[in-house]
């Protein structure tokens, strides 16, 4: 049955916003060519859209040929303002973009959670409203939260998970209060993540793949068939309860402590490059991801010295003070084997210690899903780059008859923020473009 002229009209109003969106500015000709609709109907679709505010023109083409020029039509980018935060353990990222993704303001603060909820909520909720001002922002249409922790499904809030402080969860309720008639989205920064890496980074030619979030935390993010899955409770993806062979014990319902966390999560990282001897020699208090870093620097003949860990890692700063991990603090950079050895063989020995310790995550998601791609990571899997990928690809190859690429993140830390704000402007422009 055909479509009715409104529903028609609809449906062609919303591709070509779409097609403005991802492609930038167009003429109504480009507009034709991409659409494959008439000339009067594209004409039709930009006079109503220009009239509802939606686009604008913005320039002219520039094309060489008798005449004037064609117009350019761009998306009304101030028609709204988005906001995306990075709630962390230790502090709050936050960046204010238009409809279109400019970036207008951005900051960050850390917070100590034992001055209590009420302080912390109120440093998170000013730092948005301090960026969203210095935007121009006076409204905030869409914020998009990214927080560790499981997200309730029929609610979309955090729901009440030991180890996570009671100023996340308050968090939300108080950007509601403070922000009236503004959408506030909140999802699992993994599940933030691996969409930032689907549409900028690692898996952008993937629509199945698992994403490896390696940090302080352990997680995972499973894509399938396009669409992110969450689980029936939102916890799809919580691999460090995974039991696995070589640690102390099984994990609790409430503690993921010997589950798949006690072999990969950054203390573990840390300890681990402790006893392989290349603590020391990373730099004094390195996190997990400036380890891994300078042991990639190492090995592929970089030279990245002891100093490249210092300071390590805009997003690494959660792992740093647990360096001493089971060992003394004195021992590091002692007992941690500095002047014993070859660097470049030391740094091997970690790198190759570590993916036998990822495989065994990884394995078990391919078995379980055969996904086919999954990307490592975080800080710690993007420190890791192609050395510590092929390494972890090896082992699963003997490991599973499924074939699984593996590949390092492009975007790291970042991702969470970078998912956050794609999330902000998709919800935005699915309400505004209808």
């Amino acid at each position: 049955m055909p479509a009715s002229p409104s529903t028609a009209r609809a449906i062609n109003d919303r591709l070509a916003l779409r097609l403005l969106q991802q492609e930038g500015p167009l003429t109504a000709g480009q507009l034709k060519q991409l659409t494959g609709l008439s000339r009067p109907t594209v004409a039709d679709l930009v006079e109503r859209l220009t009239a509802s505010g939606l686009i604008q023109m913005v320039g002219e083409s520039g094309e060489q040929r008798r005449g004037p020029n064609a117009r350019l039509y761009g998306i009304v980018a101030d028609r709204a303002y988005l906001a995306a935060l990075d709630v962390r353990l230790e502090g709050v990222s936050v960046v204010v973009s238009d409809l279109v993704g400019r970036v207008l303001a951005e900051a960050s603060v850390p917070i100590d959670g034992a001055s209590g909820t009420g302080p912390a909520v109120e440093q998170a909720v000013a730092l948005v409203e301090r960026a969203a001002k210095e935007a121009g922002a006076e409204h905030l249409h869409t914020v998009g939260v990214g927080a560790p922790g499981l997200i309730d499904p029929a609610t979309g809030e955090l729901r009440d998970t030991t180890g996570l402080p009671a100023w996340h969860r308050r968090l939300v309720a108080a950007l509601h209060e403070r922000l009236p008639g503004t959408h506030i989205v909140v999802e699992n920064e993994t599940n933030l993540a691996a969409l930032a890496e689907q549409r900028d980074g690692a898996a952008r030619d993937r629509d199945t793949f698992v994403l490896f979030w390696l940090g302080m935390g352990i997680g995972a993010a499973v894509v399938l068939d396009g669409a992110l899955r969450r689980g029936a409770s939102g916890g799809a993806g919580e691999i460090g309860f995974l039991p696995v062979p070589g640690t102390r014990g099984f994990p609790s319902a409430t503690d993921c402590e010997g589950g798949f966390h006690s072999l990969a999560g950054a203390a573990a990282v840390l300890e681990l490059a402790r006893e392989c001897g290349v603590l020391g020699r990373a730099g004094e208090g390195a996190g997990a991801a400036g380890v891994v870093r300078w042991a990639v620097g190492e090995v592929s003949g970089g030279g990245a010295g002891g100093d490249v860990g210092v300071g390590a890692g805009a997003g690494d700063a959660g792992d740093v003070g647990v360096d001493a991990g089971a060992g003394d603090a004195g021992d590091v950079g002692v007992d941690a084997g500095a002047g014993a050895g070859d660097g470049g063989d030391l740094a091997a020995r970690f790198l190759d210690a570590l993916a036998d310790r990822l495989a065994l995550g990884v394995a078990s998601v391919v078995a379980l899903l055969d996904p086919g791609c999954v990307v490592l990571g975080g800080e710690v899997g993007q420190a890791g780059g192609d050395e510590l990928a092929v390494r972890v690809a090896e082992r699963i190859t003997r490991m599973s008859p499924l074939p699984a690429e593996v590949r390092p993140s492009v975007l790291g830390g970042a991702a969470v923020l970078r998912g956050a704000q794609l999330t902000a402007q998709d919800g935005a422009q699915d309400e505004l473009f209808g």
